[in-house]
């Protein structure tokens, strides 16, 4: 099957920047998903073989591309390594998607209806449905499902999404979005990575740019007038949420599927300086952003540089 999904260039340069009219980006978003949605059952060729010799993700994502460890596994190891990799980040993606759509459910929970808003908010709660779903069914066809967060992880996030409001909220989401965005804009690209996870990964690109301009939109406004301290202690939370997220994309067991040894693994994912470029390289538009509202804080800094990301 041959997927006909636009480019997402055209679909980002519909939205303007200087647009601070919340109502009326929301309206455009709405308009833009009329006719920029897409349904993963007939968009997806699920029954498409897997071909042995394709990746579930570009090599050059890998965590240990550019290691020694990498130079010593076979192609075998490697093309299994890069679909477990990509099953455990989808994975993530589904925990992260059920936490976003839960802030999102008690943020307009008894809002106006009639608001462009609320209806957009409902909008990305039924397209985040329709991920999960399309990432646990990628899972289950990559013969690479069980990869969830670790237990820290699972509690903060329930702490987090009960609690999170206003820019607290809209910040994580979108700089969740933003990690996973960077990626899949390569993978649905990749010429040696599975269609599977090529289309997979378009679909997501597209609707996530309404997402993600939805949720800068929200945090401008919600940033608006707020005290000093408040977003001092937002900036810190952020950047917290955003290790919590990050350190939990690829699990370790990722490693013992391709047949390696995950100590050995760890530690050379951990020291790689090629993946640690990768990150900062695609953390920049997200850190220009965050820095614009005030959130490239000294410790929110400290913990963007432990992560790479700065």
């Amino acid at each position: 099957m041959t997927s006909t999904l636009p480019r997402t260039d055209q679909l980002s340069a519909a939205f303007s920047a200087a647009d601070r009219d919340g109502e009326a980006v929301a309206a455009r978003l709405l308009d833009s998903s009329r006719q920029l949605s897409y349904d993963p059952t007939t968009e997806v060729d699920w029954d498409e073989p897997l071909d042995p010799a394709l990746h579930g993700l570009n090599p050059e994502w890998s965590t240990l591309y550019g290691t020694e460890l990498w130079d010593e596994m076979t192609e075998e190891q490697r093309v299994t390594l890069t679909r477990h990799e990509v099953a455990s980040i989808m994975s993530t993606g589904i925990w992260f998607e059920m936490i976003l759509q839960q802030m999102l459910l008690r943020e307009h929970y008894a809002g106006d209806t009639t608001r462009k808003d609320f209806q957009f908010a409902l909008t990305e709660i039924a397209d985040e449905c329709r991920h999960s779903l399309m990432f646990a069914r990628a899972c289950e066809k990559l013969g690479a499902t069980g990869y969830a967060p670790k237990r820290s992880g699972i509690e903060l996030g329930r702490f987090f999404k009960t609690f999170a409001d206003g820019e607290r909220a809209f910040g994580a989401a979108l700089v969740a979005e933003e990690v996973l965005d960077v990626m899949q804009r390569d993978w649905m690209r990749g010429e040696d990575v599975l269609p599977l996870i090529r289309t997979t990964s378009r679909i997501h690109v597209v609707e996530e740019s309404r997402h993600m301009t939805y949720a800068r939109q929200e945090m401008r406004e919600s940033l608006e007038g707020i005290s000093a301290p408040r977003r001092r202690t937002t900036a810190t939370l952020l950047a917290i949420v955003t290790a919590v997220v990050v350190t939990n994309l690829v699990h370790r067991d990722v490693y013992t599927a391709a047949g390696l040894d995950a100590d050995r693994a760890e530690r050379e994912a951990a020291a790689n300086k090629h993946h640690h470029a990768m990150m900062r390289t695609s953390s920049r538009h997200l850190m220009t952003f965050l820095g614009e509202c005030g959130m490239l804080t000294a410790p929110a800094k400290a913990i963007y540089r432990r992560l790479h990301m700065l």
